[in-house]
């Protein structure tokens, strides 16, 4: 059950700058420690190579496919990482940054300079405006109906805490790095060719390696097992980033602000001590939106900052199992007029109502003009 879930009305936020909230974070949250960057790098390498090593040394297939997993965790860790590498709250060098970013994102096969463009500039310059920032948009009833089968299909696995991880893959890293093209008078077309050349190059000389030493289930284990196991994490986290039965999305500019998207629309997940040490706090996020110039270690004094000043605006849970298939299972479809989230079936019975409501007053209507 959710900790605490925010009854406030947002409008309330509308006239405040997001400056002003930041305002209340304290100046010593914002402190750089380039000791605690990289201790956290090594960590993250160390797990990451020793994985590797075990899904290549080991004999039997399951231990295999167990450092596999591990390795893809492990892999997690290391992007989120990078993650705050992008946006420059470890280091004040942005070329440090880029090089030890972009290295942490190859087991992931994300391009740095391409993730970094969509995640920065488009989900963090537009949070849940769905004109613009299209993570994990929720399509609406009449959408839904719409869709053809095999449409409909992939966005229900998408909404299920199972198979998740089909939206990163076939709604940001296809779409949105792989397939990718900048506009040819674009200054980062370069920028993204040679962040696109650098990760296919680690993965075929990778997986080539692999093989040679392991075979294919070497490569099944070592590769492709850890970039599932990579994007469900991923999925996973951004989708409880954003998605709340009581958090809002918009699909107008006029009814959305940076304030209420980024604080309001933001959550916080509470995990296990250690489970967010290894995660690196990216389920702390609503200071992270707010201001994504706080380290990752700094985020939980921040959000005491926050909490002080806004309480009232965030909506905090504790991760569980039984929570998070709740949120997955109420958090299906959307009604952008009234702000409010459907399942699959009380989605359907929403359009019949709407339907019988039109009909009658399209009856209303014809009895009036016959009695004139």
């Amino acid at each position: 059950m959710p900790l605490t879930s925010s009854d406030a009305d947002y409008e309330a936020l509308r006239p405040v700058k997001l400056q002003t909230i930041r305002e209340a974070i304290r100046p010593e949250r914002y402190q750089r420690s380039v000791n605690i960057a990289i201790a956290w790098y090594a960590f993250d390498a160390l797990l990451y190579l020793s994985a590797i090593a075990g899904t290549l040394l080991v004999e039997a297939w399951w231990l295999k496919l167990l450092f596999g997993f591990l390795a893809g965790s492990a892999v997690a860790f290391m992007f989120v990482w990078a993650h705050d590498a992008a946006h420059g709250a470890l280091f004040q060098n942005k070329r440090t940054a880029e090089i030890m970013g972009t290295i942490f994102m190859l087991p992931s096969l994300n391009m740095y300079r391409l993730w970094a463009f969509g995640h920065n500039r488009v989900h963090h310059g537009f949070t849940s405006l769905t004109a613009i920032d299209w993570v994990w948009r929720p399509w609406t009833p009449q959408e839904y109906r719409s869709k053809p089968v095999w449409q409909k299909l992939i966005y229900r696995l998408e909404r299920s805490p199972y198979t998740c991880a089909l939206h990163y893959l076939l709604r940001i890293w296809w779409p949105g790095m792989v397939r990718f093209k900048a506009d040819a008078n674009s200054k980062d077309r370069r920028a993204f060719f040679y962040s696109k050349m650098v990760t296919l190059v680690f993965f075929l000389s990778f997986s080539a390696l692999v093989y040679w030493i392991a075979g294919l289930m070497g490569v099944i284990a070592a590769v492709i097992l850890p970039f599932l196991v990579f994007n469900y994490y991923i999925a996973l986290f951004v989708f409880l980033h954003h998605t709340h039965p009581k958090v809002p999305f918009f699909s107008e500019k006029e009814e959305w602000s940076q304030s209420i998207g980024q604080l309001y629309c933001s959550t916080i997940v509470r995990c296990s001590k250690i489970s967010e040490y290894l995660i690196h706090n990216i389920l702390i996020h609503t200071p992270h939106h707010v201001d994504p110039r706080i380290p990752f270690y700094r985020l939980k004094g921040a959000y005491e900052d926050l909490r002080a000043e806004y309480g009232q605006y965030i909506h905090e849970t504790r991760f569980g199992f039984f929570e998070v298939r709740r949120i997955f299972k109420e958090c299906k479809l959307y009604d952008y007029e009234g702000k409010c989230w459907m399942s699959f079936r009380s989605g359907r019975s929403w359009i019949e109502e709407k339907a019988a409501d039109i009909a009658a007053s399209s009856l209303c209507t014809q009895v009036r003009r016959r009695t004139e």
